[in-house]
């Protein structure tokens, strides 16, 4: 039985959010290990470096990007982007039993969201035509639609980087996650592009703002311009009715909920009630109890 090339870009696909998905816990656990015996990575340590747990993240990791891309060899950008959402189902899963980090009932409705929006997404991605040839690939990249694409994302960065970034850099985070979406979705473009010409090759020879906010935006920009981008270069949606490709749009929406939903509930943090005392204090049997600090909620008064 032949396999379509979409087909194996799905599977592909998914294996490679599995694989990212995984490496996130594993490198925390890593993390956490090396951080009980020696300084944490967060305020300087090297002490992760020595812990094989944070390497098999890393390893995992990068066989996990390989196959990401390899996938947008075979299948559109279309459906090869939004199945990256796919990795934080993976963790927010593991994490949930491995990490016990308890996964709330929005975050399963997050979840859920991101594997309906997944699945519309694979029943209406268009069947990419691969080009025959690196002179092909040469023709789609130099097309002028895709140049005034090239031109206007290189303005845009350029604009970005010189003039808003040290202005408004730490204060909106559009700005650095304009930057990154807007190259980051060339890159994807070269990169599928240089795939395909080593495939076709080979066969003629034989830590500024909040996470649960900078993930689903830059999820967002970066997809979206990446298909942008894809359907100037491949012409992804040439053939397609209107109904398919509203229906591609609806998928990407509802993965893009389920991902804002899930990173909203899995990185809120408790914060204590107004008006409530933390106190924090340490000591021994002999010496006695030593009081370190005492913090009063809702007030300016702080003593150490």
């Amino acid at each position: 039985m032949t396999i379509s090339e979409n087909t194996k870009g799905l599977i592909l696909a998914m294996a490679s959010s599995a694989f990212i998905g995984s490496s996130f816990i594993l490198k925390k656990k890593g993390l956490k290990r090396a951080g009980a015996t020696g300084a944490r990575a967060g305020v300087g340590g090297y002490t992760y470096l020595l812990e094989p747990l944070w390497w098999a993240g890393m390893v995992i990791m990068i066989i996990g990007e390989v196959a990401n891309f390899v996938a947008y060899i075979y299948a559109p950008a279309v459906l090869v982007t939004p199945l990256g959402a796919l990795s934080i189902i993976v963790s927010a899963v593991l994490a949930h039993f491995l990490l016990k980090e308890r996964l709330q009932k929005m975050g399963v409705v997050g979840c859920l969201s991101c594997i309906v929006g997944s699945v519309i997404i694979v029943i209406h991605a268009p069947q990419e035509r691969t080009p025959d040839s690196v002179e092909e690939i040469w023709n789609l990249a130099t097309q002028p639609a895709f140049l005034v694409y090239l031109a206007a994302t290189a303005s845009l960065v350029l604009a970005l980087m010189l003039y808003f970034e040290p202005r408004y850099g730490h204060v909106n985070i559009l700005v650095y996650l304009g930057i990154c979406s807007l190259m980051g979705s060339l890159t994807v473009m070269s990169i599928k592009a240089i795939g395909i010409a080593i495939r076709l090759t080979l066969e003629g020879a034989l830590d500024t703002f909040n996470a649960a906010l900078v993930s689903p935006v830059y999820y967002a920009m970066f997809t979206t311009l990446t298909i942008i981008a894809s359907a100037i270069m491949f012409k992804d949606w040439s053939g397609q009715n209107a109904s398919t490709i509203v229906s591609e749009l609806c998928g990407f929406i509802t993965v893009l909920s389920g991902t804002m939903i899930l990173h909203s509930t899995r990185e809120q943090q408790p914060v204590p009630s107004q008006g409530s005392v933390a106190w924090y204090i340490s000591g021994d049997s002999m010496k006695g109890i030593e009081e370190h600090l005492i913090t009063i909620s809702n007030s300016h008064y702080t003593e150490e």
